[in-house]
């Protein structure tokens, strides 16, 4: 289930719940909806995201027995057709959760369900789809979260983790064999972009004081290092490294729109959800 990688799921939600105006910009930290909403939804964004990691090591049992073998199924910890069942029960879960929300998070989350399933089985056996679909997959996560008063209110910002999954994706490709030193320079290019579109949305919020402006050079700086030291290597080690601060630092991201579109204390509870993540990091699998 790759319990680390689970709080940036939620963090999406928080992140999203913020963009929809769930938050309050008041002086005070208060919710204009009701918190039971967030709540749910942030489960329901977990357990998608469980049962797809879940389904993806079903779907890749006979490679990850050569190249993974330490794997719950290649292991023989778990049986594939037990990994299957417990993977569809997750993603069946999350779109009933998002379904006691409302018509369009039930609808978002089918989409999403569908779209792992998509990546698990087919679109990763390809660079390009696989590196799409996965960003498709991020970018619903966000939009799931957007939805939560009903309405899909400022749609486009899904763009955003489109785009930065669609980069962590490409670097990911070489952490078994190393890297494809193109698709890393793409990566890092992507990487750019998202900073400088990122930095344009705070912008236009009229959001940009200490705290946006320091954790967007935080989230910055904590992408670009590794990815660099991968680029000038292709190791996989260094690859791996540079995956794992990608995935961890969609926190960040989160934080920057919870910071911009909701309330600074606000921002700070997502923040919190980063310590736990890299606390699971120490204990399971990130990648």
């Amino acid at each position: 289930m790759r319990p680390a990688n689970l709080p940036t799921a939620g963090a999406d939600i928080l992140a999203g719940a913020a963009i929809a105006g769930a938050v309050s910009t008041q002086y005070a930290f208060t919710l204009n909806t009701a918190l039971s909403d967030i709540v749910i939804l942030f489960f329901a964004s977990v357990a998608l995201y469980a049962g797809g990691v879940i389904l993806n090591d079903f779907f890749d049992a006979d490679l990850d027995s050569i190249e993974r073998p330490e794997r719950a199924i290649p292991s023989g910890l778990v049986g594939k057709q037990e990994a299957l069942i417990f993977g569809l029960f997750w993603l069946l879960l999350g779109v009933f959760l998002a379904f006691l929300v409302n018509q369009n998070a039930a609808i978002i989350a089918a989409g999403l369900a569908f779209f792992i399933v998509l990546y698990d089985a087919l679109a990763k056996k390809n660079a390009f789809t696989g590196a799409l679909t996965m960003g498709v997959c991020r970018g619903l996560n966000l939009l799931l979260g957007i939805s939560i008063l009903g309405t899909l209110s400022a749609w486009h910002l899904a763009v955003i983790p489109v785009l930065y999954i669609f980069a962590i994706t490409l670097i990911s490709q070489g952490e078994v064999h190393g890297g494809n030193k193109r698709h890393l320079m793409y990566a890092g290019i992507i990487y750019v972009s998202v900073i400088l579109i990122v930095l344009y949305v705070v912008n236009a919020q009229e959001s940009l004081n200490g705290t946006t402006i320091g954790t967007l050079a935080l989230f910055a700086l904590v992408i670009l290092i590794p990815w660099y030291k991968a680029y000038r290597t292709a190791d996989p080690r260094l690859i791996k490294k540079a995956v794992v601060a990608g995935v961890l630092s969609i926190i960040l991201l989160d934080v920057i729109f919870a910071a911009s579109f909701g309330h600074i204390s606000y921002a700070f509870f997502v923040l919190l959800l980063l310590p736990i993540s890299i606390g699971l990091g120490s204990l399971f699998k990130v990648t």
